[in-house]
């Protein structure tokens, strides 16, 4: 169980190595949103900064770092890996005082922080036996081959919601790839990214392989995304700041990859079956982090015919979420992230109502709570499609519910929607399943469930979610480089021009 007697670490920037104040001495508190105090601060970085990091990391490129093959860097991954298992309590405990969310969840994500650690170092392994791979050609007189090399100096931007699970997702296979990275966490949530780079110490990762920059958006994000040295962004946060990174990158035609959130749809159709593993599914799907999830499937579509069941069934489990204080055993609600974050939602819910939604159940702050940004979990019927509510990402403990009559009703209205990054289809006939796998325009889809997450499988979205996949070996290829080499293999001449002296006989 979570330690309260865990002390916020004071850390500077890890650049090179090494802890570094920031250049201009800037610092932000860390507010524990679950009790609304300040606990510590953090280093805030800027444009000098990133210069400073982005150089460290073109060292290590062309030094130690950059002479490793995938089987040494897959060393230093699994090194990574056993340090977060052997500080798995300590680094739980942060990130519930970072984040709000509850002890239970934070532990689960240090677990599946060092399994991601663990499958990249055996990916990079393998990527050693993939080197110079032959492929066939046409002309005997030429052999080619393909080279895979690491993009270069990669700049990885994070959210909140996962902190170090977010961060180890793009972390993770850069290294892997043998990239030299550059961490930008998100500021609201920064403590277990920065631990990371203490863990980096501990296990002697070459300096400047990894460093980690924390600070606000445009003062060291926007700096890192514009910086003529740093061959690729991997983001992840909202579709504007998304948009920016994109246009930023632009400007170099530097690649990105972007991960922007979404909207995502939940049906269920009448023949789901049993309704309380549907129901404890639903709000698995929108109600686990506080909704602070980039595919909760918050848009519940159910068909009509058991609609009012359903309801009923759903409001029970609703009902029976413990909120409390996130290191409380048992809670499974924590707070939201932010003040912030916190008021965007409730005004949410505020909208909803004035626009003639009906607020079933939630929608306020649990009268036992008095300090702290806690929602109740929210359920949210009569919607319309040109609600706000509907077509908007709370990012939030909110659901809204709408019925359908037919299938093609509910394909409709699950792919009405700028977003595209995850659906989710109940039932038991396995033909409709089907059907609504291939309807749906989304990147990710669950049968009989949602929201189970795996470091194995491609993650990524379509539309408005963005573009790239993050995961699996796709999250590999996004940070390399793949180079074709061909060698003509022939003692004869080419013969495609006239020579310009006579051939010996």
């Amino acid at each position: 169980m979570a330690d309260r007697n865990i002390s916020i670490p004071i850390r500077q920037l890890f650049i090179d190595g090494e802890w570094r104040e920031p250049v201009k001495k800037n610092r932000l508190p860390i507010i524990n949103p679950a009790t609304e105090e300040t606990i510590g601060d953090i280093p805030a970085a800027t444009a000098d900064d990133v210069d400073v990091a982005v150089e460290a990391a073109r060292r290590a490129l062309a030094g130690e770092w950059g002479s490793k093959t995938g089987a040494q860097r897959a060393k230093y991954l699994r090194a990574i890996a056993s340090k977060v298992k052997e500080r798995k309590l300590e680094l739980g405990t942060l990130e519930t005082f970072d984040s709000g969310k509850p002890w239970a969840e934070a532990d689960a994500d240090m677990d599946d922080v060092a399994a991601a650690f663990e499958y990249y170092a055996d990916l990079a392994e393998a990527l050693d036996s993939k080197q110079k791979t032959p492929i066939p050609l046409h002309l005997d007189q030429f052999k080619s081959y393909v080279l895979k090399e690491p993009l270069g100096v990669v700049g990885l931007i994070t959210p909140w919601n996962y902190p170090l699970l977010m961060a180890t997702w793009k972390v993770a296979p850069a290294l892997a790839a043998g990239c030299a990275a550059i961490l930008k966490p998100s500021e609201l949530a920064s403590i277990t990214c920065l631990e990371l780079g203490e863990i980096c110490r501990d296990v002697g990762l070459p300096p400047g392989a990894l460093n980690i920059l924390t600070g606000l958006g445009p003062e060291a994000g926007a700096p890192l995304a514009y910086h003529p040295h740093v061959d690729k962004i991997a983001f992840t946060g909202s579709a504007a700041t998304g948009s920016r990174v994109m246009t930023a990158a632009a400007q170099l035609v530097k690649p990105v990859s972007l991960e922007l959130g979404g909207k995502s749809p939940i049906v269920i159709f009448e023949d789901v079956g049993d309704l309380d593993i549907a129901a404890e599914w639903t709000i698995f799907g929108c109600f686990f982090n506080g909704g602070q999830v980039c595919s909760a499937t918050s848009r519940l579509i159910l068909q009509e015919s058991i609609a009012a069941e359903f309801l009923d069934t759903l409001l029970k489990w609703t009902k029976n979420i413990k909120i409390s204080d996130p290191l409380e055993e048992g809670c499974r609600l924590g707070s939201l992230v932010s003040r912030g974050q916190y008021e965007k939602v409730l005004k949410f819910i505020s909208t909803a109502k004035s626009e003639g939604a009906t607020i079933l159940y939630g929608g306020q702050r649990p009268e036992h709570l008095k300090k702290g940004y806690f929602i109740e979990p929210t359920i949210i019927t009569d919607i319309t499609t040109s609600m706000e509510v509907w077509k908007e990402e709370i990012f939030g403990p909110v659901i809204c519910v709408k019925t359908f009559k037919t299938e093609e009703e509910a394909i409709e209205l699950a792919n009405d929607t700028q977003y595209g990054l995850g659906a989710a289809v109940l039932s038991k006939d396995s033909r409709r399943c089907e059907r609504l796998t291939k309807a749906f325009q989304s990147g990710i889809v669950w049968v009989n469930c949602s929201q189970p997450t795996f470091c194995q499988p491609p993650w990524g979205g379509k539309k408005r979610s963005g573009f790239g996949r993050e995961l699996g070996e796709w999250g590999l290829e996004n940070y390399l480089n793949i180079k074709q080499v061909t060698q003509y293999d022939s003692n004869n001449p080419w013969g495609w021009y006239k020579s310009p002296t006579p051939s010996k006989m």
